[in-house]
């Protein structure tokens, strides 16, 4: 697959997955996830899926510092409806790092690995999406502001010129590279920007609340 130089920059994601492990889908359960690999789950390359690629990886290191991310034992819930806005992205994006998934996810071997429940839309959050340890009860929210990371003037009255099919060969071209610009920085130079992407702790009595 050809792609953008910049796809092959960004840090992997390493995780370990009791269940691939077990299947011997992956020695020791241990998975890598490339930004690469949520392109190809999106089918694109934009600012939602580059904002849910960073605001997983941060919640990740806040709930597991050193330790290896147990995909398949976090649970992710989305403040948004399942159809609002671009919660479908964001969720779908979180799911392959976290192996969450809502009522048709993989349902287990003889009560084993059940990856179904894990993730919910229109929940009580705080911010825009909550992490939550299912061993722990340790959970973060994190939310992101992407208007901390403005695209090039120019992008959007190139975006309306290729929308209505009056640009040329040159305009659509150059669109591209200006929105994956955007892309690029909001990973490279903003992943671990805190003015960007927000990650807290939540406090012991909201992971107390029924969901």
């Amino acid at each position: 697959m050809s792609h953008p130089d910049y796809f092959d920059v960004v840090p992997p994601i390493l995780v370990r997955d009791p269940l691939a492990g077990f299947l011997g889908a992956a020695p020791g359960g241990l998975m890598e996830y490339r930004y690469v690999d949520a392109v190809k789950l999106a089918g694109h390359s934009c600012p939602t899926v580059a904002a849910a690629w960073q605001l997983t990886r941060r919640a990740l290191v806040a709930l597991y510092g050193d330790e290896l991310p147990v995909r398949g034992e976090i649970r992710v819930e989305l403040g948004e409806d399942r159809a609002e806005g671009t919660a479908g992205v964001t969720a779908a994006v979180a799911g392959l790092l976290t192996g969450a998934a809502g009522d048709g996810g993989f349902k287990g071997i003889a009560g084993h690995f059940d990856r179904r429940h894990l993730l919910a839309f229109g929940a009580e959050v705080t911010g825009r999406i909550r992490f939550t340890r299912l061993d722990t009860g340790a959970s973060v929210d994190a939310e992101v502001d992407l208007g901390q990371v403005p695209g090039d003037p120019a992008t959007m009255p190139l975006l309306q010129r290729c929308l209505s099919e009056s640009a040329s060969a040159e305009d659509v071209r150059r669109f591209g590279e200006l929105w994956q610009d955007r892309v690029r920085r909001i990973l490279l130079e903003h992943g671990d920007d805190d003015a960007v992407f927000a990650v807290r702790s939540v406090p012991s009595r909201e992971q107390e609340k029924p969901i």
